[in-house]
C-alpha cells in the first residue's frame, strides 16, 4: 500500500482493477470486508468504507445476508471512469503543453507513435 494516499481509496481502486481486468466478473461475489481486512491487514471499517465507494458508484450491490457482488455492466463502467480519468489528468495537460511548444496534433501522434513502437 500506499502511504501518501487513503488506504480505503487504494483498496477500492484494487477492486476496480480486478473487475476491469476480468478477475473479479460481474455478478460473482467479492470477498468480504472481513476477508479484504485480514488480507490487506487492515481496520474492517477502512475495508468497509472502501467497498463502500464501490457501491455508492454502483460497481458493487449487496445482496442482504449474502455478501457483495460484482454489478452488472461494472467493468463498462469502471472503464469509462478511468478513460475519464486519464483524459482529465494526462491527455489535457499533454495538449496543453503541445500546444505552449507549438506541437501540432500530427506532431504529437507522431510522438506517441515512436515512443509506443519502442
Amino acid at each position: 500500500m500506499d502511504e501518501s494516499r487513503p488506504i480505503f481509496v487504494q483498496l477500492a481502486e484494487q477492486i476496480e482493477n480486478d473487475i476491469i481486468s476480468g478477475t473479479l466478473a460481474e455478478e460473482t461475489q467479492v470477498p468480504s470486508i472481513n476477508e479484504f481486512a485480514a488480507f490487506y491487514r487492515i481496520n474492517p471499517a477502512t475495508a468497509l468504507k472502501g467497498v463502500t465507494m464501490l457501491v455508492d458508484e454502483g460497481a458493487l450491490y449487496k445482496k442482504r445476508g449474502i455478501g457483495m457482488f460484482v454489478a452488472e455492466g461494472a467493468q463498462a463502467q469502471l472503464k469509462t471512469k478511468r478513460r475519464d480519468k486519464f483524459a482529465a489528468e494526462f491527455v489535457t495537460p499533454l495538449l496543453t503543453e503541445a500546444a505552449k511548444l507549438g506541437i501540432t496534433s500530427e506532431q504529437l501522434a507522431d510522438m506517441i507513435r515512436k515512443e509506443g513502437s519502442k
